[in-house]
């Protein structure tokens, strides 16, 4: 998984099995988490195959599946693939907190307004909160939804929990009692890829789903655009928010971009930052000017930002970059009634071909009868 967020001046992005933080203003030393050299948890049960009896470790392979930024940009959590979750501290300087472990692999991540609070959503459909003043306390299961857990936020009252499953639904449930449902969305065909609500648009909820498939929505930090990826394509959609009487979401345009994003940021001035599928240019920074989003090649904090962010970049594998995570997501169609109507009209059609082919077969046997009669019959 490749994603990117802004913490503060600190551009921060996962790269496979690393998170990795660039200062984006002042030339420091970026700080590097590496989960394949993170510490390992020992399994509690004994291996069948141990006959010694040692514990085992957790396998996995170690690439990053989620990750989160608090509101304030204070904090970051991670998960991976061997089931960590990891906390951290980024100001004044960046520090490494506290890992414990969640039940199963997680799919999505989100700080509470308050920041006392990391809500993980797994793949059997759970969620979980995790303490940030006590790291180290196991997480608390709060509900669960019948099919994986695809995304996970928050109201910024912290009145609601809202997460999206693989089954096209949304759930808006009571934070404080999340057996309490307070409504569904079910507006989606598909499975719902992505939740957002935009700053300083505290009432609207943000959706997407598959065909093609929403992969990120993002919003400009004064809540005025709001920024849309679809997985494999090369483009972003961008949309207007109004606050003039009735709140309205308006398309505003699409940029094309020269390689398919891998994920997007903005910037706390507003700036779009997008990770590309490209070894030549992976970043590129997009300013509004004049009502259109143009590539900004002179700004001096992305020359910064990419100095030392190729040598993370050139490590990853290519094959890595292009993996698609939704393509496994989609449910296969199963229409017996249109085979059944297929199988029905053949087996007509060879009864028919059978009926004339007898008919034909006995007319035959008539007019050679006829013959035979005709010329056996005496003259008078």
């Amino acid at each position: 998984m490749t994603a990117a967020a802004f913490c503060g001046e600190w551009f921060v992005f996962t790269c496979d099995k690393k998170l990795v933080a660039i200062h984006s203003k002042e030339t420091r030393e970026p700080f590097v988490f590496d989960c394949s050299t993170a510490e390992k948890k020992p399994k509690n049960t004994k291996d069948d195959n141990n006959s010694q009896g040692r514990a085992t470790e957790e396998t996995g392979s170690d690439k990053v599946l989620a990750f989160a930024v608090s509101p304030s940009g204070n904090l970051v959590a991670l998960t991976d693939d061997t089931k960590r979750l990891a906390l951290f501290h980024c100001e004044p300087s960046w520090r490494f907190v506290n890992i414990t472990w969640v039940v199963r692999r997680c799919t999505s991540l989100v700080f509470s307004q308050a920041e006392d609070e990391l809500l993980v959503a797994d793949k059997s459909g759970d969620v979980y909160s995790f303490s940030v003043m006590e790291p180290q306390r196991e997480g608390k299961l709060m509900m669960g939804h019948l099919s994986m857990l695809l995304a996970v936020t928050i109201s910024p009252d912290k009145k609601y929990i809202i997460t999206a499953d693989r089954d096209e639904k949304i759930r808006v449930s009571h934070f404080r009692s999340p057996y309490v449902i307070q409504s569904f969305c079910l507006g989606h065909q598909q499975f719902v890829s992505a939740l957002h609500i935009p700053s300083g648009h505290p009432h609207w909820l943000l959706s997407g789903s598959g065909n093609p498939t929403v992969c990120r929505i993002i919003s400009s930090p004064d809540g005025r655009h709001v920024a849309v990826q679809c997985e494999r394509m090369s483009t972003v959609q961008f949309f207007t928010l109004h606050k003039e009487g009735e709140e309205t979401l308006v398309p505003h345009s699409r940029l094309s971009l020269p390689h398919c994003p891998l994920d997007m940021t903005f910037d706390l001035e507003g700036q779009l930052w997008v990770v590309m599928d490209s070894s030549d240019a992976p970043l590129q920074v997009y300013t509004l000017r004049q009502s259109t989003w143009e590539c900004n090649t002179q700004n001096p904090d992305l020359n910064r930002v990419i100095e030392a962010f190729m040598p993370h970049w050139e490590s990853l594998e290519a094959s890595t970059r292009k993996n698609n995570r939704f393509e496994h997501l989609y449910k296969m169609g199963f229409d017996n009634v249109t085979e059944y109507k297929q199988k029905k009209q053949q087996r007509l059609e060879e009864q028919q071909l059978k009926r004339t082919k007898a008919q034909k077969a006995n007319g035959n046997k008539k007019t050679k009868k006829e013959a035979s009669e005709a010329l056996t019959k005496p003259s008078v």
